[in-house]
């Protein structure tokens, strides 16, 4: 059985940075791509970066890019985001998915397995 556990997740005040782990049990992701999303209230889930099991990395440019890195670490089994220059708006819960097919995309119907997300909260 697959799992995806998320970590990292707290208050940070703007301008600070946080960094999310994503452990995966049940099998190796040295092959799987894998994502992070996040979605705030009121709000559909949205992408936030993608890493393949190549390593090309894609991040949502109007959003993240410049401030997010994606990363991930097969020994570890995990993947991980740096979070950096934090804003308010970057508050939401964040979740990691896999993508059994390698790829890693913008699209959540990619994924077939996703964590239970970490809350971030961003304050002015």
């Amino acid at each position: 059985q697959v799992q995806l556990v998320e970590s990292g997740g707290g208050l940070v005040q703007a301008g600070g940075s946080l960094r999310l782990s994503c452990t995966v049990s049940g099998r190796s992701l040295s092959r799987w791509g894998l994502g992070w999303f996040r979605q705030a209230p009121g709000k559909e889930r949205e992408y936030v970066a993608s890493i393949s099991w190549s390593g090309g990395i894609t991040y949502d440019a109007d959003s993240v890019k410049g401030r997010f890195t994606i990363f991930r670490d097969s020994a570890k089994n995990a993947v991980y985001l740096q979070m950096n220059s934090l804003k308010p708006e970057d508050t939401a819960v964040y979740y990691c998915a896999a993508d059994p097919a390698g790829l890693g995309s913008r699209w959540v119907r990619q994924y077939d397995y996703w964590g239970r997300g970490t809350q971030v909260t961003v304050s002015s």
